[in-house]
């Protein structure tokens, strides 16, 4: 998705052009898995962020354009809507003090943009929603000026033929009752609220799938121990709203279709798998593309000329099709890689919280892939589905399912079994002492608190209400203190709901 298109409008020979050239790219993928084509030198890591701009009433700032021209900065990139920024940071390796040094990279970043952002009379707001969106932010002239935003919208609108529905009931607030949301959209903007950390893994062909079964394993523990998306056009909604958002505003399906059991854009899956073929395989089956344009390369006539193929077609197709645990295949310095993307995280609180929640996920992960006994081959796929609903909408109050316990609270899941594996796949990965125990360290001190950036969320707007303000400003004054507490860095089990 970070391709652009050509100015000039589809029409039905694109479509049948562009069929036929992913299903190219999908048989030159298959020869190039059969064939050993792929680069493995070492397993880096890499990490991007999704950002807000406020303005100084803490509003959505729709200045993007001046901040990335400000900050003339290759790392830093547009997203759908006007008010969001993309950081992406440079891949490493995962060995050694790699991760502290993440965590330095990432905070320089944010400092270079936030003085940046000042300039232009905007802030960074690292969230998984920002709380003070309204229904105006989601007008169709707030979409960030590229073709490929637009073309995205118009597709996805014309696939549906009807306004996006949001529509959620809530978790309540202690002592409050649960309050629903039902609301629509003429665009697909209510996405750009879900502002993400995505997590990329480069694995070697053979250990793709262990790897990718093993994160749809922890993306409900994952979550649970990371929600930060509380609060959705002034209502108490999931503890990561961002899930279901995600889904309703980039759905293409009516309700007849839903009926039907047609798939979702955002999608768990249904299965575990043996290969990454099976991931491209199911979005060339079951996805027309949305953004159907082709380019000049015949894929299978450049592996041939001994060339990495580009793939474009595929690549642009996957870019449509949101998983929550994605499959990517990349070219750099022309050789080929494959990649898993972790989806699930919202963006924040801080950068210790961010680099910290990236840690348990490479260790439990790595953990996980090499277990003699894989966990998958103990549980269904539904369960581990359902994990993620449950730990979306409840956070720590949720219930998961895991093999040989059955259901457990996510904390107790954490402190139990799944921190000490992280332990054991970040010693397997030679990551220093120092940087594992800091960073498994804030997870386990974030579990034994029952604090996440959605608890402290939702408990300081509570208090707020209870002292008399309404919701509205309610929700801005806790926004203003949480950028404080984001910027002053420290990990959020450790933030107060009392000034």
């Amino acid at each position: 998705m970070g391709m652009d298109l050509e100015a000039q409008p589809l029409n039905t020979l694109d479509r049948g052009r562009y069929r036929r050239k992913v299903q190219r790219c999908l048989d030159t993928l298959a020869r190039m898995l059969t064939d050993g084509s792929f680069s493995f030198p070492r397993k880096n890591i890499g990490l991007e962020v999704e950002l807000n701009l406020v303005d100084r009433e803490l509003r959505p700032s729709m200045t993007n354009t001046a901040v990335l021209e400000a900050l003339d900065d290759p790392s830093f990139t547009t997203e759908l809507g006007q008010h969001n920024i993309e950081l992406n940071v440079p891949p490493r390796p995962l060995a050694g003090d790699s991760a502290l040094q993440l965590e330095d990279d990432l905070r320089a970043y944010l400092d270079i943009a936030a003085t940046k952002a000042r300039d232009t009379g905007s802030s960074l707001a690292m969230i998984g929603i920002l709380p003070t969106l309204k229904h105006e932010h989601f007008d169709q002239k707030w979409l960030t000026n590229k073709i490929r935003y637009s073309t995205l919208n118009d597709q996805i609108f014309a696939a549906r033929g009807e306004r996006t529905v949001l529509a959620m009931e809530g978790v309540a607030l202690p002592g409050q009752q649960p309050e629903r949301l039902r609301s629509y959209a003429e665009s697909i903007l209510p996405e750009a609220a879900c502002t993400s950390v995505q997590l990329h893994l480069q694995v070697a062909p053979e250990e793709f799938a262990a790897h990718w079964n093993a994160a749809q394993c922890l993306a409900g523990l994952q979550i649970a121990l990371a929600s930060n998306s509380p609060f959705l056009l002034g209502k108490a909604l999931w503890h990561e709203t961002r899930i279901p958002l995600f889904l309703q505003a980039t759905d293409t399906r009516p309700e007849e279709l839903k009926n039907q059991g047609v798939r979702p854009r955002v999608w768990f899956g249904e299965r575990w798998i043996t290969s990454i073929f099976d991931l491209f395989e199911e979005n060339v089956r079951y996805f027309p593309g949305l953004l159907p344009e082709t380019d000049a390369e015949d894929p299978i006539e450049a592996l041939d000329a001994g060339q990495a193929p580009k793939l474009t077609e595929l690549r642009m197709h996957n870019g449509t099709i949101w998983r929550w645990n994605r499959p990517v295949y990349d070219v750099v310095d022309g050789l080929p890689h494959l990649r898993v993307e972790n989806r699930v995280l919202p963006a924040g609180p801080t950068v210790v919280d961010t680099v910290a929640n990236a840690a348990f996920f490479y260790g439990a992960q790595r953990a996980l892939a090499e277990a003699e006994r894989p966990v998958w081959s103990q549980m269904s796929f539904q369960a581990a589905e359902e994990n993620l609903y449950a730990g979306a909408r409840r956070g720590f109050d949720g219930q998961l399912y895991w093999p040989g316990i059955g259901w457990i609270p996510p904390d107790e899941l954490a402190l139990r079994v799944l921190l000490p594996l992280a332990h054991e796949g970040l010693r397997r990965s030679d990551v220093s002492d120092e940087a594992r125990e800091r960073y498994l360290g804030i997870i386990e001190r974030r579990c034994l608190a029952r604090r996440t950036g959605a608890t402290w969320q939702r408990d300081y707007v509570l208090r707020a209400q209870e002292r008399g303000l309404d919701r509205e400003a309610a929700l801005s004054l806790m926004l203003g203190r949480y950028l404080e507490l984001s910027e002053a860095g420290e990990p959020v089990h450790t933030w107060s709901v009392t000034d």
